[in-house]
């Protein structure tokens, strides 16, 4: 059974604005599976087996899944209805001559209410691409992409 991308899409851009105390349950149920896996005691501290593991947190999970779905709409790999949404700021015409035209930054969209609009892919993405280092959004081939937000979100989490 496979999980149909709009889900996916709705899931990761919904979990980038959900409130701390909704994350925590997400992570107390990783934290147990990791200890599970490893048959650690219920008391016994559970960052060191998620580093070992690589298992990033939840938030920096829920990053590594958004990033990935910008960086295909930014090649091509993702659907259209995607790509249509996802604008880099050197395509517009008013930001030509800003230094900005330079990076890699996107165009994040304003919105009117902060608890709906935000948690749209169209304002989501690109404002989670915008908050990577620039070593990061510069890599090209996919494989290196991943690897090295994979590695920046997880020496996030130490």
């Amino acid at each position: 059974m496979s999980i149909p991308l709009t889900f996916i899409i709705t899931h990761n851009s919904v979990m980038s604005t959900t409130q701390k105390c909704d994350l925590d349950r997400l992570q107390f149920v990783i934290n147990a599976a990791a200890r599970l896996t490893s048959d650690l005691c219920r008391y016994d501290h559970v960052t060191p087996l998620l580093n070992d593991l690589h298992w990033p947190s939840v938030p920096e999970r829920i990053t590594y899944e958004l990033c990935i779905l910008v960086f295909n709409c930014l090649h091509g790999t993702a659907p259209q209805y995607l790509q249509d949404v996802i604008q880099p700021v050197a395509e517009v015409t008013s930001h030509r001559r800003l230094q900005s035209v330079l990076s890699s930054a996107l165009v994040v969209p304003a919105t009117r209410r902060s608890s709906l609009g935000d948690r749209a892919f169209a304002v989501a993405g690109p404002r989670t691409w915008n908050s990577l280092p620039e070593f990061v959004t510069d890599c090209s081939p996919p494989l290196t992409f991943k690897k090295y937000l994979k590695t920046y979100l997880l020496s996030l989490s130490l």
